[in-house]
């Protein structure tokens, strides 16, 4: 039985983390999975060994890892022809789902993320069978002082922490791991309904 791929592209590494989490609960649910970095030499990712694939690519200042975009324009036809997902990591996600914000805040971010999904679809016209926006993480320790202080203001911005002292991770595993078991089931049970993405 083929394996499922599960690839990503990351900055700070968060959505590695990500991956690697998704890898180990595919497997904990009976498949054999394989982990694999999206970047400048993996154009050569060959899908056909793949019975599914699930991508997950960050977002930064709005938009979607070039990598990413890259790899799926160059590989369309493979993804449309078989079972695949897509986790949008972002921080816009996290204050979607922050505790304590307005419904109209929530509301704000909310369609910030569908925006973000949207110009991804829209830039690669591929359009995957199940979306997932992935709550991310700030991770101030990790950047070097630019990045470090240019995140320190977004988060300001936009009610997030500014403590750079200490790391912030946003991501619901809980929520991933339903998601991740639920794709498992419908790959494992071939009843893949190719309804795509509505953004």
């Amino acid at each position: 039985m083929k394996p499922v791929a599960v690839l990503y592209s990351t900055r700070t590494g968060q959505t590695q983390k990500i991956a690697q989490y998704v890898v180990s609960k595919l497997r904990a649910f009976g498949l054999e999975a394989e982990l694999r970095i999206v970047a400048r030499r993996a154009a050569a990712i060959d899908l056909g060994r793949y019975r599914g694939v699930i991508l997950a690519a960050s977002v930064h200042t709005g938009k979607h890892e070039r990598e990413m975009v890259k790899f799926v324009v160059a590989h369309l036809s493979q993804l449309a022809a078989m079972p695949a997902a897509f986790l949008s990591v972002s921080l816009s996600q996290a204050g979607a789902e922050r505790a304590g914000e307005s419904p109209e805040r929530h509301k704000q971010f909310a369609a910030d993320v569908e925006r973000m999904v949207a110009a991804f679809i829209a830039e690669t016209n591929w359009h995957p069978q199940k979306v997932l926006p992935v709550a991310g993480a700030l991770l101030y320790r990790r950047y070097n002082p630019l990045l470090r202080w240019i995140m320190k203001s977004i988060a300001r911005k936009v009610g997030g922490h500014t403590d750079t002292s200490r790391n912030y991770e946003y991501t619901d595993w809980a929520v991933l791991e339903r998601f991740v078991q639920e794709w498992a089931v419908m790959i494992q049970s071939r009843e893949v309904v190719a309804e795509p993405y509505a953004a």
